[in-house]
């Protein structure tokens, strides 16, 4: 099987690639040099050329905040440039996978969100990826899996748990917010779980985290317990920490449709943050 990966240099692109290799799939992974997904014609040319049986999307637009100031170059890119993916798809007969994220809903409540539960995004960023899922439900009705995600960390970029070990070097004391409730995802587990679904044709849309629940201010308090740092972490509301785009209060996920659809539940969320910790401390970057 031939698998063609965006966004190799995110992180989530990154491990997808190591989990694919390791299985011994031929995966080919691009980047926005190899192949600008907003342009509709790169798009078909490199899809077109290489022909692969599937294309599990990970580029995206992913700074919230940004995409309020500047929602048309976010559309261009999570909605346009999905949807250039698809259409090649579409015309080669490859399969598509689309990483979406639970900011599609409005985050009220406390119920863990399903799949098929009403959507509502309340900021740029949801909508242009609740906008991405529709083009490739439009585009490809039977061949396409979506999977939504939330609070996502790896060893390939910028995170959660890398900016409350920067911030402990310089602060003996920090504030994190524990009024959002989610569940921390670590990226070579989401891609495991990528790996296991794309061979398969068990399309729709999916819902994957680690199980269990926290708070930001539960994670920060667990990240700093396993990197062995004594620092002072206190509880605030988000009305402390105000910004552009709304953050939802319930990111809860039901995966349950995983289970259903014969697919392995991810591992607990404490189990994957003394996995990553392990893997910044062999990368020496703990």
């Amino acid at each position: 099987m031939k698998i063609l990966v965006t966004g190799i240099r995110g992180q989530l692109g990154f491990d997808v690639m190591k989990v694919l290799k390791s299985r011994g799939i031929e995966a080919i992974g691009v980047n926005s040099d190899d192949m600008d997904i907003t342009d509709p014609g790169r798009v078909k040319a490199v899809i077109s050329s290489l022909r692969p049986d599937a294309v599990i999307h990970c580029a995206a637009w992913t700074a919230v905040d940004a995409a309020e100031d500047n929602e048309e170059a976010a559309r261009k890119v999570n909605v346009d440039g999905t949807a250039n993916i698809a259409m090649a798809c579409a015309d080669t007969g490859a399969k598509l996978m689309y990483f979406s994220t639970d900011y599609v809903f409005d985050g009220e409540g406390e119920k863990p969100w399903k799949p098929e539960d009403k959507t509502g995004p309340v900021s740029v960023y949801g909508a242009s990826k609740l906008d991405g899922e529709n083009e490739v439900r439009r585009i490809l009705p039977d061949r396409h899996f979506i999977i939504r995600l939330q609070w996502v960390y790896g060893i390939n970029g910028r995170n959660f748990v890398k900016t409350m070990l920067n911030l402990a070097k310089t602060h003996d004391r920090l504030t994190v917010v524990n009024d959002q409730i989610g569940g921390p995802s670590y990226t070579p587990d989401i891609a495991r779980l990528a790996a296991d679904m794309i061979v398969t044709e068990e399309y729709g849309t999916y819902h994957a985290a680690n199980t269990g629940y926290c708070s930001w201010y539960d994670f920060a308090r667990e990240i700093f317990k396993e990197a062995g740092i004594d620092i002072v972490v206190e509880p605030v509301s988000s009305e402390n920490y105000p910004a552009k785009a709304r953050r939802p209060h319930n990111s809860r996920l039901d995966t349950s449709k995983l289970t259903e659809h014969g697919f392995k539940q991810l591992p607990p969320w404490q189990d994957a943050l003394k996995r990553f910790m392990t893997e910044l401390r062999d990368a020496g970057q703990l």
